[in-house]
């Protein structure tokens, strides 16, 4: 069943197609009366299409000679977001239809900008999408910088700010991936002589360079993320029985915080932290009760943010008025 808008574009799309087109036929098509072609004509026009109409027995509608459609017009995020959305459609069980899925990409990348088609085809040849879900934090600009960067073998100066400290660097971006919801780039680091991943979202200016660098040969972007989120959880420091149910547990902790697993005490909640402070404000903040196993010191600092709160005053601005008992009420009395 067509939708209004959907005739209007029907109807245009006919014009483009055959360019003279007689009131009848379009309302065969659409399966609608003549006047109501008429309307749907009137909103072209009305939006600045050029629709005439010739009178007589071969007359009908047609678009002015020489008029073409612009480019369909997307942001950097916004056709990043489609492209993606049409790459990822997989995992929403769409797999069956592969071939409507190459299409759209076809007639999405086809009607593009030629500057904004490049920078989609860059981001489609070198990410990786590896269990992803969810929305990303990271902006399109950065996806888009770090992408070309990969391709082109560039080097990238970053300003990144870890959850422990701020600092700026060179890197060799050897790829990205999509893997939970973020962003990771992968790479030498120049400043910490060493292979490191980088959460996109983290990095707050970001400027790709001249300099070149040569990637290394069978590189697996993939797997390099993999192995280091896995690192950080191996023989953890931190072991944290939640009183609560995996699923509630999953939807308060990210899998880049750390591990959750059942058990007959609970959801044992494992990972490694530098801020056990940090940890003792994230744990406070669960709304179901917590068991610590590990480390002692984390007790401490539980203790110290309890303090902190129990010293927290209250004084306003006003003095607050004594409720009056309301008007009128009587209380009934037994006689």
């Amino acid at each position: 069943m067509y939708q209004p808008t959907t005739r209007v574009l029907t109807v245009l799309e006919l014009l483009q197609t055959y360019g003279q087109i007689s009131s009848r036929e379009l309302a065969s098509r659409l399966e609608v009366n003549q006047r109501s072609v008429r309307r749907y004509i009137t909103m072209l026009q009305d939006l600045g299409v050029p629709v005439e109409s010739e009178r007589g027995r071969h007359g009908g509608y047609r678009l002015r000679p020489g008029y073409k459609l612009p480019p369909l017009m997307f942001t950097n995020s916004e056709a990043l977001a489609v492209t993606l959305g049409l790459l990822n459609v997989e995992r929403l069980g769409l797999g069956a239809h592969e071939p409507a899925i190459e299409g759209a990409l076809a007639k999405v990348t086809r009607v593009l900008p030629e500057s904004v088609r490049d920078q989609v085809n860059t981001v489609q040849n070198v990410t990786v999408m590896d269990n992803a879900s969810g929305n990303s934090p990271a902006s399109a600009d950065t996806v888009i910088a770090l992408s070309q960067a990969v391709q082109q073998s560039r080097q990238v100066w970053i300003h990144y700010a870890s959850p422990l400290e701020e600092t700026t660097r060179v890197i060799n971006p050897y790829g990205l991936v999509l893997r939970d919801s973020h962003w990771y780039a992968v790479g030498w680091c120049h400043l910490r002589e060493d292979l490191r991943i980088f959460r996109l979202d983290r990095i707050r200016r970001h400027r790709v360079l001249s300099a070149t660098f040569a990637r290394p040969a069978d590189f697996d972007a993939r797997e390099t993320v993999i192995r280091s989120l896995e690192r950080r959880f191996d023989q953890p420091e931190v072991e944290i029985v939640l009183h609560t149910s995996l699923n509630s547990a999953r939807e308060w902790v990210s899998v880049i915080t750390g591990t959750l697993r059942e058990s007959d005490a609970g959801v044992v909640f494992t990972c490694n932290t530098r801020s056990v402070a940090w940890l003792a404000w994230f744990v406070a903040s669960m709304p179901w009760p917590v068991t610590v196993r590990r480390p002692a010191a984390l007790m401490d600092e539980l203790a110290n943010l309890s303090q902190h709160i129990a010293a927290i005053g209250y004084d306003p601005d006003q003095p607050e008025q004594e409720e009056l008992p309301e008007r009128g009420r009587r209380s009934l009395r037994p006689a």
